[in-house]
């Protein structure tokens, strides 16, 4: 588990700023007359209370032009390409890449630089590792309760809040405490079982039982700063919050 320590509408129109970065999918989303969070929320797929945590926002309260920051990849347009192709690649609708990209064409061209859903391309030592955290986090925890260990982890790569990969995220320290306890204590090097590998497969393909959690402790942690923290879910003896 976490340490005990301190660890850290087309209906409407958009305007979306989207930054690349060469090491994390982001976007500065620019609020507009009429927008709320539970609208962005719902057009990123991100909740409420996540989205109000990676931007330190104290208030739901927006006002127009303000810039929150929000998850999705990049997509470089490939010859042949379409928003109906991109957006069945991407499992989303052609009227969110034009709201997102501000597309109202049906033009598009080669290397054109076009913002996609939040998808995280992976690796199978990734995967492996992830697996490995969830057997060590949730073993004899129901499989809904692995997958949403996995789901935290891609949480915080999303988050701005956090590192941008899986094993970043995993093997973050803060100060000199670890944030996960099987990195310190060595379970990390136990093999996965293999619910924790299919769990590790659902969490990377957007399964997140969480709506969003960034943090995860068992019933019995005694932390007042995470027993603090909103609570996203509990499942059996875990419990996940923002």
């Amino acid at each position: 588990m976490l340490k005990s320590n301190k660890l850290k509408t087309l209906f409407f129109t958009v305007t979306l700023s989207l930054i690349i970065s060469s090491t994390a999918q982001a976007a500065t989303y620019n609020v507009t007359s009429g927008d709320s969070l539970f609208k962005i929320g719902k057009l990123f797929n991100e909740s409420y209370n996540t989205l109000m945590i990676n931007n330190n926002l104290s208030s739901p309260s927006l006002y127009s032009g303000q810039k929150l920051n929000v998850p999705a990849s990049s997509y470089t347009v490939k010859s042949g390409d379409s928003l109906y192709k991109i957006s069945q690649k991407f499992n989303t609708s052609i009227d969110w890449l034009r709201k997102v990209n501000n597309i109202w064409t049906n033009t598009l061209y080669s290397g054109q630089v076009i913002y996609v859903p939040f998808h995280y391309s992976y690796t199978q030592s990734e995967v492996d590792l992830l697996a490995r955290l969830i057997t060590a986090e949730a073993q004899g925890e129901p499989y809904s309760a692995k997958v949403a260990v996995g789901a935290v982890i891609m949480n915080r790569v999303k988050s701005p809040l956090f590192p941008k990969t899986i094993k970043d995220v995993i093997y973050e320290k803060n100060g000199q405490y670890y944030q996960f306890t099987p990195v310190l204590n060595g379970w990390i090097n136990k093999p996965a079982d293999a619910d924790s590998i299919k769990a590790a497969y659902a969490a990377l393909n957007g399964n997140d039982p969480t709506y969003g959690a960034l943090y995860y402790f068992d019933n019995s942690a005694t932390n007042t700063w995470l027993r603090a923290k909103p609570v996203a879910i509990t499942i059996d003896k875990m419990i996940f919050s923002y």
